[in-house]
């Protein structure tokens, strides 16, 4: 198996990655965001409660 980030041999101490620092870079791109899956953005299960203007 190669690492999905640099497609060297992977180690089996960081599977799927062949080091921490390719790990480390995998880990800040689901952080930021960056793997999605393109599609329209749907609402949420349970959205937030709305309040009512008091009068």
């Amino acid at each position: 198996m190669s690492c999905p980030i640099c497609q060297k041999d992977s180690d089996p101490k960081y599977r799927p990655f062949c080091s921490r620092r390719c790990a480390d870079i995998d880990l800040g791109r689901w952080l930021k965001g960056s793997y999605v899956i393109p599609g329209q953005a749907q609402e949420e299960d349970d959205p937030a409660p709305q309040e009512t203007p008091k009068h």
